[in-house]
């Protein structure tokens, strides 16, 4: 007998959440998530899920503890209601960025998180652009990593764009950068970034050639954008003609709306992964794309038992 499919959502991505189900075709079920006067989160399911093949869809975004809490919440919730499977859906993996010990006494934050996950109850894990792809090793359950990659071309593919160089801006996104370029028969250019002294500033050189180019900068996430406002300042004083940005969770913390708004980028295209409540009228430069089709067909091909190999660009 098919499982019934059954969509829940948190607090942290709704609209999102909607989105992937008008895609499925199919509305959210009904559950309280809200906040008591003490300030600990309260969860109820309202409704039954009892043998249900359950999809729970919720970003690890601002203010990110308080949406980890109420995933971990949810998930301990609906086991306990005897759902068939649950598939915890993390368009925006939290913490990832703390993947490993790179100081003394430090805690690998993103390995204990994956760890919580499993133990609430998570059955499989269904995640989007991991700031480190070995972060999947951290889990003992199944992990469908996505890539938001062909929401991204098939924009950049729109503008026509002439003559374009994909940038990396640090070594770290260099593969990431690599197959971008590789799918738009692009040429690649990385930031060697390095500080001659300690009391020197940071200095920026460029590997490859940008002069003459119109460069697109492309990473995970944009978070203070100290760094992509730099990069992008450093291949127009190179000779590129124009210099456009692209990455899957718009972070956008601190002065990132208004280093962008003063930067050189003639635009900065992210997606949904993270809602941008209005930060996109703050910052006109600013371009969401919606994940929800991506996300929402591996949904039905996990639900229906089916390869999603053709997802993963």
């Amino acid at each position: 007998m098919p499982r019934d499919l059954k969509l829940l959502a948190g607090n942290s991505n709704l609209a999102l959440a909607k989105e992937i189900g008008d895609y499925i075709g199919q509305g959210l079920s009904r559950a309280t998530v809200t906040t008591f006067s003490d300030g600990e989160t309260r969860v109820r399911i309202d409704e039954n899920v009892r043998g249900g093949d359950v999809f729970l869809i919720q970003s690890c975004c601002n203010p990110v503890n308080t949406s980890i809490m109420e995933l971990l919440l949810m998930l301990d919730a609906v086991k306990r209601s005897s759902a068939s499977r649950i598939t915890a859906v993390i368009p925006y993996y939290g913490y990832g960025r703390q993947d490993r010990k790179d100081q003394p006494r430090v805690p690998i934050s993103a390995k204990l998180i994956a760890d919580l996950l499993t133990v609430a109850g998570a059955n499989r894990i269904l995640t989007m652009d991991l700031h480190a792809g070995p972060i999947q090793g951290f889990f003992d359950i199944p992990v469908d990593h996505l890539y938001a990659m062909p929401v991204l071309l098939d924009y950049i593919k729109k503008q026509q764009i002439t003559d374009m160089v994909i940038v990396s801006p640090d070594a770290g996104g260099v593969e990431r950068a690599r197959a971008f370029a590789k799918r738009l028969n692009s040429s690649l250019a990385i930031i060697d970034k390095r500080r001659e002294s300690p009391n020197q500033a940071e200095v920026m050189n460029i590997i490859g050639d940008v002069k003459g180019m119109h460069a697109l900068l492309f990473d995970d996430m944009i978070d203070t954008a100290g760094t992509i406002v730099q990069t992008a300042q450093t291949c127009l004083d190179n000779g590129a003609l124009s210099v456009w940005a692209g990455c899957t969770h718009p972070v956008l913390s601190g002065p990132a709306l208004k280093r962008l708004e003063g930067s050189c980028l003639r635009e900065v295209v992210v997606t949904n992964t993270i809602p941008l409540n209005g930060k996109e009228q703050q910052c006109a430069k600013l371009k969401p794309l919606s994940v929800a089709p991506l996300l929402g067909e591996a949904i039905l091909r996990i639900h229906r038992e089916e390869s999603v190999t053709s997802l993963f660009v």
